[in-house]
């Protein structure tokens, strides 16, 4: 198991953490779930990014204008 450390938080902060929590869940399991969550939202925000994509219909028009150009 690996070596574990101290984080300081504040009360309120802990406070939150506790209600978030599942009877019998430290503070361990509630900051491992908020991680994992987080980590599954961007990875799908990642792959669902369309801010450099394309339509079929665009990039048909783009690769006929390319082979319009070159012929």
């Amino acid at each position: 198991m690996p070596m574990a450390t101290t984080i300081s938080i504040s009360s309120d902060l802990r406070e939150k953490l506790r209600n978030l929590g599942r009877a019998g869940d430290s503070y361990e399991d509630v900051i491992r779930r908020m991680y994992e969550m987080t980590h599954r939202n961007l990875l799908m925000t990642y792959l669902y990014d369309k801010s450099d994509s394309l339509t079929i219909d665009e990039a048909i028009a783009e690769a006929r204008k390319k082979w319009q150009k070159s012929s």
